[in-house]
């Protein structure tokens, strides 16, 4: 029970590490918070600081994820792998280090899949460039690709054997990608959203 409760905190304190925000004001001298979305996130890294800041702290936030989610490998604990990487992102979506303000879920919800099901993961980085390059949109793009998760999961269930846990924590995952993107949502309907040049 106490190593248990030891793996949820220590998985959330790993999502908490707002990795934009020390990217930004240790490479940069810049608080991203301040600059383009506000968001702690790679998008806005990317926008704000440039492609290899972008890389560095989108590569940090899957980091997270995968590390939070083989912590009950690592320590031979009952918790399943997906809950405790569930907890990073909520971490990732409300930092005791940033105030409570983090990103938006993406990046740290793959890192949780890259850990528990590679194809999965694989497949879903492969779907979010496919639907880039048609809306030009990160943010749809991002929304698509957690709703093509949720089919992926409950489809794989259907061929290799259920796995509730599998589908109902990237539901769960899912609901917050969207959730979080609920801005996004208004300029998408607005048609004011920002759209990518570079593909």
């Amino acid at each position: 029970m106490v190593l248990d409760v030891t793996l949820v905190i220590i998985a959330y304190l790993l999502g908490s590490i707002p990795s934009g925000l020390i990217v930004g004001k240790v490479g940069y001298g810049i608080d991203i918070r301040e600059h383009g979305s506000g968001n702690l996130g790679g998008t806005n890294t990317f926008r704000t600081l440039g492609k290899k800041a972008g890389l560095i702290v989108t590569l940090a936030d899957i980091l997270k994820g995968t590390l939070a989610a083989a912590l009950p490998f690592l320590f031979s604990s009952d918790l399943h792998y997906l809950l405790v990487g569930m907890i990073a992102v909520v971490g990732h979506m409300y930092p005791i280090f940033a105030g409570f303000k983090g990103g938006k879920a993406v990046a740290t919800s793959g890192g949780v899949l890259l850990f528990y099901n590679p194809i999965l993961f694989l497949t879903a980085v492969l779907s979010f460039f496919i639907f880039l390059y048609f809306t030009k949109m990160v943010s749809l793009s991002s929304m698509l690709t957690a709703i093509y998760c949720v089919l992926f999961s409950i489809f794989y269930s259907i061929l290799m054997g259920v796995d509730y846990p599998l589908i109902i924590i990237v539901g769960i995952l899912a609901i917050f990608v969207v959730y979080r993107h609920r801005t996004n949502i208004v300029r998408i309907r607005n048609k004011t959203e920002p759209k990518i040049k570079w593909l």
